[in-house]
């Protein structure tokens, strides 16, 4: 196991051995714990009491973070002629169709988030190889298959992210910048948990937020209570 530097050694003891932080104390923990020479993102790992094999209890969704992500997000909007002018209005950084179909398809996945028309999915289904493993593959429920566009590009652009849990039963997410205040970090992290907490399955027994802890990207991670979420 590699050493811990003077700093992670610093870092480790300003977290209270065996305590559970409210939000608020573990967002502005985070921002003192961290000393990277970039700009980390703050992320949350949510253990939730489901059993992710079964379709009734599958947790997946969206929210948009009231501060935004910190993240400069590259949107590829694949539409037909008639909606490019809208897309291009609202934001997107690719704008087409046919060209970056194409694009794809020699393996070009340099964006974030693809938004598209429920006519143009047909023509997607084929990339599903490509865009699945990368999470990149548009669907309504995450609100990247629809007629508003316009609508679609501006959420993303804003802060809108969409959730799943994994098959361990957690949910990773991103949530804002070391750079961003504490207050920012805390209330992005809490409309992230409120949003996850309206969509406890009604299948799922027993405790439903098992696990919370924040971290940044190079930081160690601060065990929050569940009970104060």
């Amino acid at each position: 196991m590699a050493k811990l530097t003077k700093k992670q050694k610093e870092a480790r003891a300003k977290i209270e051995k065996d305590k559970l932080y409210s939000i608020d104390e573990a967002s502005a923990l985070i921002k003192d714990i961290t000393n990277a020479n970039f700009d980390a993102s703050v992320d949350l790992a949510v253990r939730l009491g489901v059993d992710p094999r079964k379709a009734n209890q599958m947790v997946r969704g969206v929210v948009t973070l009231p501060h935004g992500t910190g993240k400069d997000v590259k949107v590829l909007a694949l539409v037909t002629p008639d909606k490019e002018a809208e897309a291009k209005e609202a934001g997107a950084d690719f704008v087409g169709l046919d060209e970056y179909l194409d694009k794809i398809k020699g393996g070009w996945t340099d964006v974030d988030v693809i938004i598209t028309m429920p006519s143009v999915m047909g023509k997607l289904g084929p990339l599903g190889r490509v865009l699945g493993p990368r999470g990149l593959m548009p669907n309504p429920k995450t609100g990247t298959v629809t007629m508003d566009v316009a609508k679609a590009v501006s959420d993303v652009k804003a802060g809108k992210i969409d959730f799943k849990v994994d098959k361990t039963g957690i949910v990773h997410a991103a949530i804002g910048k070391v750079s961003f205040s504490a207050d920012k970090i805390s209330g992005n992290a809490k409309e992230l948990l409120d949003t996850l907490n309206k969509l406890k399955p009604t299948a799922a027994k027993g405790v439903y937020m098992k696990s919370i802890f924040m971290s940044s990207t190079m930081s160690p991670s601060v065990q929050l209570d569940p009970k104060t979420v």
